[in-house]
Parts: C-alpha cells; structure tokens; sequence
C-alpha cells in the first residue's frame, strides 16, 4: 500500500523546579506505563527546559518532553489520566500523526555540548583564518614590511 503509517506525537510539560535526576525517572515512568497500557514508544526526547508562552500554575518556565508512540487509541486515555493526576506535569497533549515513522534521535545532553563545542571550534578556526588572511593582505600591502619579513628569516 503506502509506506505512510498513523502514529500520536504526546508532549508534556514538566514543572521547572523539578532536579535533573527526577526528570528522567518521569520520562521513564511515563514510557513504562504508556507500554503497559499497550502502546509502542517510537521515540521519546526531552527538549529541555524553555520559557513558556504564558504563565501556567505560576510557572513561567517548563521542562518539554516529546514522546512518539504507536497503539489502539486506547492507550491515550489511560496515559493522559496519569500525566492529569500527577503533580508534576503541568500541561500535555496528544496528536495523531499521518506520515513516515519518526526515528529515534539523541537527547542526551552531551550530544548538545558537543554541538556547541564543535560550533565554537568552527568559529575559532574561523577567525583565526580571518586573522591570518588579515595579515598576509597588511603584509602584501605595504612593501617595507615585505622586505623586513624577509630579511628577518635571511637572518
């Protein structure tokens, strides 16, 4: 037939304040009970914690957790009820998807520093690139300078 497949797309919101550790012990939890309720977990991600568009429970700030999953439907319900009971969870919603499975990707947050120190190396080399182009173009430029150059390494 066609190689697109449903699946639901879950994110919720964790409280802010809650410690590193615990976060994924919820996200843990939650893939634990949504595969007891029957469902098949494609893929779960933490975002991190972003600013929220509006205040929610006099929280401005919320740890996103994005969990891709397959199942009956039923198993929405009952997952849906755990998050609504749970202190710790303070907005989720659910959403059917039409489309290519996802697949898995990293949300370990080493992945994420390492993003960042390559980035950071790329500009360093940038700019050292930049520095050197800077003095081969000040050295071209003016002769003195050329014939001092060259007689230092004569030396």
């Amino acid at each position: 037939m066609t190689d697109q497949q449903s699946y639901y797309e879950t994110m919720y919101i964790l409280r802010p304040d809650i410690a590193e550790g615990e976060v994924s012990n919820h996200i843990k939890k939650y893939n634990k009970a949504l595969e007891e309720f029957g469902g098949k977990i494609l893929d779960s991600q933490m975002r991190g914690k972003r600013r929220l568009a509006y205040q929610i429970a006099k929280h401005r700030e919320g740890i996103y957790v994005q969990l891709s999953h397959q199942g009956d439907g039923q198993h929405i319900f009952k997952i849906e009820k755990a998050m609504r009971l749970s202190e710790d969870v303070i907005r989720y919603m659910t959403v059917k998807q039409e489309g290519p499975l996802p697949t898995p990707k990293s949300s370990n947050k080493n992945t994420v520093q390492n993003d960042k120190n390559e980035e950071i190396n790329s500009n360093s080399s940038k700019s050292q690139e930049v520095k050197e182009q800077t003095k081969e173009d000040k050295t071209a430029s003016n002769p003195a300078v050329s014939l001092n150059n060259e007689s230092q390494n004569k030396v």
